[in-house]
């Protein structure tokens, strides 16, 4: 047996103290997309819907590995339009830029759960997340969204093992944060950033590597992939420059101390 099947016995126990159908915000990922798989498994198809914006911030790729895991499992989804973009407070990108994402799409989804009485919105945030900078659970508390993996204590490392043990194809799915995340603060978010953003990810991604990050410098990209994978990606710079400065970059660097996801979140402190 699996070392987390305790935990996935407390799930199971909090998904069973609901009394009303669950409204789950959904972004493709792991985390959320264990909420959305349980929630079905152990309340029942009719009691869950699954709630996705495609936003110019979330990948192509992400919305569609969304879509197909809510066909797969036989899951109700509704794919919606955020207007986030449509607020100066958030595309000025200050640092706490997540409150009025969050806030937007936690707005939709308490206007969305009005259709359904007595119905409560859930999100993936999961325990390891109480110990990092995000400030979108501000907005997640004001709109009392809950959060089973957090209240169950899972970390990322639980999560995985529960979702290999019921073989979610997204098991391993290397985390992907909104584009707008790799926009420093204070430099404005813009649609144009983010297409080229992910065009120049998707670039690294056919070249095989999978967990990547290109951070947007205005003429700069700042390319970052584990630490390990550096090497490989040294021998192919000259190519994957070329390709990623055809973008529209004027400069194309790799930054050597390797990936790390927040990276930008250290200009705050």
């Amino acid at each position: 047996m699996f070392s987390s099947i305790d935990k996935l016995n407390e799930l199971e126990k909090w998904f069973k103290n609901r009394t009303s159908k669950v409204i789950v915000a959904f972004s493709g990922g792991i985390d959320s997309a264990l909420v959305v798989f349980l929630a079905r498994k152990f309340l029942g198809k009719g009691n869950v819907l699954a709630i996705i914006s495609s936003s110019p911030s979330l990948k192509e790729k992400d919305l569609l590995i969304a879509i197909n895991f809510c066909t797969q499992f036989d899951i109700e989804l509704k794919v919606i339009k955020t207007t986030e973009f449509e607020d100066s407070r958030y595309t000025s990108n200050p640092v706490n830029r997540c409150y009025f994402c969050k806030f937007n799409l936690y707005d939709e989804l308490n206007n969305i759960s009005l259709l359904y009485p007595e119905s409560e919105i859930l999100n993936g945030q999961n325990f390891d997340d109480l110990s990092d900078y995000r400030p979108g659970s501000i907005a997640a508390k004001e709109f009392k969204i809950l959060h089973p993996l957090a209240d169950c204590k899972l970390s990322k490392n639980d999560i995985r093992e529960i979702s290999h043990y019921f073989s979610l194809p997204i098991w391993d799915k290397p985390a992907s944060p909104c584009l707008s995340s790799r926009v420093p603060y204070g430099s404005e978010v813009t649609l144009q950033k983010l297409k080229q953003i992910e065009e120049a990810e998707n670039i690294l991604n056919d070249f095989g590597f999978e967990d990547v990050r290109v951070r947007h410098f205005d003429s700069i990209a700042v390319i970052e992939v584990p630490k390990n994978q550096i090497p490989d990606l040294l021998k192919i710079k000259d190519e994957v420059s070329t390709k990623i400065s055809s973008l529209g970059f004027k400069q194309v660097n790799i930054d050597e101390e390797g990936l790390v996801s927040g990276k930008l979140n250290r200009a705050i402190a």
